[in-house]
């Protein structure tokens, strides 16, 4: 999915930079990014970049456009260019050990947003706690799916798995996986390989639905798909209401401004939900802090416990989510 819109941050994102630490001295920090492809990715880097700008310090950026080796060449310029500290987005949990290594061996502290690496041994990893979320949010549907069928019903559920070289996608199956295991004996489960990539995962559910039509329960690991989802569903006459005769109980996980709108008008009824402002600050903060320390290898891993978004708590919690809050700024009309 490589399309992007532009986010003009009027939010909350003043108020909550007003708790992100400040230093005596401007610093220089290298954000190196894998890509900006999806609302949460833009969402994040400008809050980065915004928020490290504002507080004084330089960045420079580095987008790999999903090339691993590309990033690892950028980090190392970053590290020659003298940069104080770096904040890392990588592209899989691999490689992210490997660039890791690379700044705290050269004495540069280094931050992980979001994705970690295959090994927290180095470095400060700010990440969702994606296993526990996915499975609140799958586990959602799957009891929407049960409640809706006779007793002792067996049922199909799809899941569509993300990159599994990424850490991410991998505890994002398993949160899956543990919410069907509360069912035992009541769902097969079909899972859609996407790699992260609109057109595999548009592919491979087109293939699925071709051969299981009968669908009563759907996860996607990330919400950037769920246009993928409908194209595939709306021509097929599955593309349902809640409420409406055929409607497929369907969750998502990341909180963008697109899950926020089909919660509201009922074609999703669940997303897990990442903090995407308190990821930031907690990233922010931990580089600022390392750099102000003269702590060159710092390793802590900061937890965002996150929560499920769903259609019974949206009226209590809608604006706890990030993709809420710029829905309602009109980021979808952009």
């Amino acid at each position: 999915m490589k399309h992007l819109r532009q986010i003009t941050f009027g939010l909350a994102l003043a108020a909550s930079t007003a708790g992100f630490g400040s230093t005596a001295s401007a610093a220089n920090i290298c954000f190196a990014f894998q890509d900006l492809e999806t609302e949460f990715w833009v969402a994040s880097h400008k809050a980065i970049v915004e928020t490290l700008t504002e507080m004084g310090h330089s960045v420079i950026e580095r987008n790999a456009n999903e090339d691993v080796n590309r990033q690892l060449e950028q980090v190392r310029d970053c590290v020659a260019q003298g940069v104080d500290g770096i904040i890392l987005i990588p592209q899989d949990g691999e490689s992210a050990v490997t660039i890791v290594k690379e700044a705290t061996s050269n004495d540069v502290p280094i931050v992980v947003f979001n994705r970690p690496p295959a090994n927290n041994d180095n470095g400060v990893i700010v990440v969702a706690d994606n296993a526990a979320i996915a499975e609140t949010a799958a586990g959602f549907v799957l009891e929407q799916a049960i409640a809706a069928a006779p007793a002792d019903a067996k049922l199909h559920a799809v899941v569509i798995v993300g990159d599994l070289g990424d850490t991410n996608a991998i505890q994002r199956k398993k949160g899956f996986e543990a919410a069907v295991a509360k069912f035992p004996g009541r769902f097969d489960v079909t899972e859609v390989a996407s790699d992260w990539d609109a057109a595999t995962a548009l592919a491979n559910l087109e293939a699925t639905v071709t051969a299981k039509p009968k669908i009563d329960a759907m996860f996607t690991s990330s919400d950037f798909l769920f246009p993928t989802i409908r194209s595939v569903l709306e021509p097929r006459g599955m593309w349902k209401k809640s409420g409406e005769a055929g409607h497929i109980p369907l969750a998502g996980l990341d909180g963008d401004a697109t899950a926020c709108k089909l919660i509201k008008e009922g074609y999703v009824d669940a997303t897990g939900v990442q903090d995407l402002y308190f990821e930031a600050e907690a990233s922010v903060n931990a580089i600022v802090k390392a750099i102000e320390a003269g702590e060159t290898d710092p390793n802590e891993v900061i937890a965002d416990p996150g929560f499920a978004l769903t259609s019974a708590n949206l009226a209590e919690r809608e604006m706890d989510m990030w993709g809420c809050k710029l829905l309602a700024e009109g980021f979808l009309d952009n």
